[in-house]
């Protein structure tokens, strides 16, 4: 049997009851995965285009033994339960996004871990911070606290009480 992976899985949701959905996508996730820490929940602005509901985002880490592409085909399952429809950069029930997978570089096709816009993303490096900052990533060779002092658009990243 091979030793447990620790991964970071990013979890958006700006369709519906977005906090519902997080949490049962934290309830699907932990029946195929042992979940360790959880962040924040972030209330965030979206992506690219502006005309869409505010996204509510948090970072979990998990430990797993399933293969990279096995995750990606839980993920994509948990999103399309939650009644996911659309894709990339329009509204949604439930994003779920690979961010790292222990220390592995994987580019294929269907899969790029680490996933190729966090370190762009103040809504994903505020969340990671707060649960893995010295965490390496592995292709820009720089912790997520190092990664996170360059991010932009900070701002838009509100932290729910």
């Amino acid at each position: 049997m091979t030793e447990a992976v620790t991964v970071y899985l990013g979890l958006g949701s700006n369709l519906g009851d977005r906090q519902a959905n997080l949490d049962k996508a934290l309830e699907f996730l932990s029946q195929r995965l042992r979940m360790g820490k959880i962040s924040s929940i972030y209330d965030t602005e979206p992506m690219g285009d502006s005309n869409q509901p505010r996204f509510l985002n948090l970072v979990c880490q998990a430990f797993t033994r399933l293969e990279p592409s096995a995750l990606l085909a839980l993920a994509q399952g948990i999103e399309r339960k939650l009644g996911r429809v659309g894709k990339s950069g329009k509204p949604r029930t439930l994003d779920i996004d690979i961010l790292l997978y222990g220390d592995q570089v994987v580019d294929t096709p269907e899969l790029v871990i680490p996933h190729p816009k966090m370190t762009e993303r103040a809504f994903v490096l505020i969340p990671l911070d707060e649960i893995a900052s010295d965490v390496v990533h592995p292709a820009a060779g720089k912790t997520v606290k190092e990664l996170l002092q360059n991010a932009t658009e900070k701002q838009g990243v509100l932290k729910l009480e």
